[in-house]
């Protein structure tokens, strides 16, 4: 069930691509919402909306936004001609993408003539968190370094959610964006992620990529009940393709919750459990007591055995947000709070720019 109510527009508070930010007045109080502009049409102060107040009511993690279900303003809407693949499919909010494998795409012929990534790197992350540290410290170690995001649909669907990427946009550290699955808004759309590593290398040229969901990830607390179980499958299949795939833990000690602490049981149950094949995994330098716990979690899930592990020691996570202006955050801790999970996602990035460099 979803949690519905009527208001109206009050304020335009930022408009970006594809989203729009606004104020409605719901039962005579303002508040936050979010209009998608390619689903519900452009929007203006006076708009009559209907709204889904589920997340906000139910306090979940999406900022205190409500998002624009219609606009009872825009009467009509059309569409271009191209494309057909349907995304959010048989939902009153499914939309045509031009998929650029489809057969009328003119990068159709490319997928059919696909033989390798030729061990282009990829680094296969979880929470959408990893990605500012982990592009900023690759293009901080290599300023003309093409950048490829994945953005599966484990989460957040509408890339337009992301405030980092219009931030890592802008700031060309982020050179191509593609949106797989139900996931939308890419700068190309595919179907999954075999395809979306295709486009990476082939359509987009790009010497690097890096894949993890959008904004939220489901957890239940239980060893598979979590949407990061694609980390593994994704890192399988970037192996398939002939890439070097370079799995990113989720590491922490400042998370309350044992099953979080060191590594997460989200990434022991997918290097352990989940992956087929062989993975590369980057770790910073932690305390003398950090790192007791983490040798401790690699040897009793076997990571050794089933892995390649190398240890990264310096850490220049600090510098490149620093030169780029960034600031990153993840469950609410930033870097000063929880320093072991940025400077993994950071050992990641400087792991793959030296397989680039000895290319």
């Amino acid at each position: 069930m979803i949690s519905i109510k009527r208001g109206k527009v009050t304020k335009i508070i930022k408009k970006l691509e594809g989203r729009t930010d606004i104020l409605v007045n719901i039962d005579n109080k303002d508040e936050n919402a979010i209009n998608y502009d390619y689903l519900t049409g452009c929007i203006a102060v006076g708009d009559e909306v209907i709204l889904n107040t589920t997340a906000v009511e139910l306090n979940l993690g999406t900022g205190g936004y409500h998002f624009v279900i219609c606009n009872l303003n825009v009467s009509n809407q059309s569409i271009d001609t191209k494309g057909h693949i349907m995304k959010l499919r048989y939902t009153p909010f499914q939309l045509k993408t031009y998929a650029v494998e489809e057969q009328e795409s003119p990068y159709h012929k490319l997928f059919h003539e696909f033989k390798s990534l030729n061990d282009m790197p990829v680094l296969v992350g979880t929470l959408h968190s990893m990605l500012v540290p982990i592009s900023s410290t690759l293009k901080y170690l290599n300023n003309n370094i093409k950048i490829a995001f994945i953005m599966t649909d484990g989460a957040a669907l509408p890339l337009y959610l992301s405030n980092a990427i219009y931030e890592l946009k802008e700031k060309n550290i982020i050179y191509k964006t593609i949106t797989l699955g139900h996931a939308f808004g890419g700068d190309y759309e595919v179907v999954n992620i075999y395809n979306a590593l295709i486009a990476a290398k082939e359509i987009a040229k790009c010497d690097i990529a890096i894949v993890t969901m959008g904004p939220g990830i489901v957890g239940t607390g239980t060893p598979y009940g979590f949407t990061g179980v694609e980390q593994g499958h994704i890192a399988d299949a970037v192996n398939d393709l002939g890439g070097i795939s370079i799995t990113v833990p989720r590491i922490t000690f400042k998370d309350e919750r044992e099953r979080h602490y060191g590594f997460s049981h989200h990434s022991l149950t997918v290097l352990s459990k989940i992956m087929k094949t062989r993975s590369n995994i980057a770790l910073p330098n932690f305390s003398l007591e950090h790192e007791t716990i983490i040798m401790k979690q690699i040897k009793e899930n076997n990571l050794m055995q089933k892995h390649n592990i190398f240890k990264i020691e310096k850490n220049i996570l600090e510098q490149a947000l620093d030169q780029y202006g960034l600031e990153v955050k993840s469950m609410g801790r930033d870097l000063k709070n929880d320093p072991e999970f940025f400077a993994t996602c950071s050992a990641a990035a400087i792991y793959a720019v030296s397989l680039l460099n000895n290319q």
